[in-house]
């Protein structure tokens, strides 16, 4: 009887990329010259982290963008491209200065039309507000029938409900060429909005009003109802510790080992100098899955031992 053949030798498994993302990266953009002017404050950056981060999720990046239809074009075809899920806010109403649904549909490269079911929900909006004004609805009413165009979209984009006042958003999922990939515009929708369609395991722009009181719950209802698979709770995790008496550059060789030896954390360092409550130090930590984080953190703090400075209190998010 012949001996049965040797099986080969099982293959090493190819090293993990030195800082992998987290699964779906989230970006933002912000548009408006009013931002960029100083006449309003952004609230949607801060907003946007929070509601990531109740669902263990985290913000890629973030742009700002004014009301510059070139710039705005070249800012949607690089989130498209990006494979990214983007939250887009401000710039879909009809007015002169609001570019951004002419804008998404010339990034994705198709032609806008009036979008059934926005206009349904548009017309069901001048109803309400001719009936609280105890005033007969007219459709065919110029100022009337100009509030239609906050209902056209890029051929193919699937809207998003407003509970505050039924003008809705909008979302467009490109494919390769920049084409849009939505869903049927026959669909059936459910009250207030469209229906929900399995596009989490790919990239996409959500346009919503620049308005947070219509933006926010907009934007819960896009994570909820497309990315709940994307919940990942305590799945990251920030472990820092205040450190006196030392200085970035001297520290950074030490930073470097760590990200070397620990490739699925990133080390990061943020340095204040009037700060209220720690005066000036530098907060020094690293971040990743909770399991990299227990076997990094440890050989951080052994690692600052070899420096001539004090160290303050641990903090620890997620």
């Amino acid at each position: 009887m012949n001996p049965a053949p040797t099986p080969p030798p099982p293959q090493p498994r190819p090293p993990p990329p030195l800082h992998p993302e987290p699964v779906g990266t989230f970006g933002l953009i912000v548009i408006g010259d009013e931002i960029l002017s100083g006449k309003r404050a952004d609230k949607h950056l801060p907003k946007i982290i929070e509601l990531l981060g109740a669902r263990g999720l985290s913000l890629g990046w973030a742009e700002y963008v004014g009301d510059s239809p070139a710039r705005i074009t070249a800012a949607l075809q690089r989130a498209f491209t990006s494979g990214d899920v983007v939250f887009s806010t401000g710039g879909i109403g009809a007015t002169p200065d609001d570019h951004t649904r002419q804008c998404a549909a010339r990034a994705l490269g198709v032609d806008l039309a009036l979008h059934p079911e926005a206009a349904g929900l548009i017309r069901e909006r001048m109803q309400d507000i001719a009936r609280e004004q105890g005033k007969p609805y007219e459709p065919d009413r110029s100022d009337n029938a100009h509030r239609l165009n906050m209902g056209v979209f890029p051929v193919g984009a699937e809207i998003i409900p407003n509970p505050y006042n039924k003008i809705p958003g909008f979302s467009c999922y490109p494919q390769s060429g920049l084409s849009v990939a939505g869903p049927s515009l026959g669909a059936k929708a459910p009250p207030g909005g469209s229906e929900p369609h399995a596009v989490g395991e790919r990239g996409g722009i959500h346009f919503v009003p620049g308005f947070p009181v219509m933006a926010w719950p907009m934007i819960e209802w896009v994570l909820d109802t497309l990315y709940p698979h994307r919940f990942a709770a305590g799945a990251w995790l920030e472990q820092s510790v205040i450190v006196f008496g030392a200085m970035e550059a001297t520290l950074t060789p030490l930073m470097e080992a760590i990200e070397r030896d620990h490739p699925l954390v990133k080390v990061f360092s943020l340095p204040s100098v009037d700060h209220p409550q720690y005066g000036r130090h530098i907060e020094l930590g690293v971040k990743g899955g909770p399991v990299a984080v227990a076997h990094a953190w440890p050989a951080l703090l052994q690692g600052l031992t070899a420096f001539d400075c004090q160290l303050g209190p641990e903090l620890v998010r997620n």
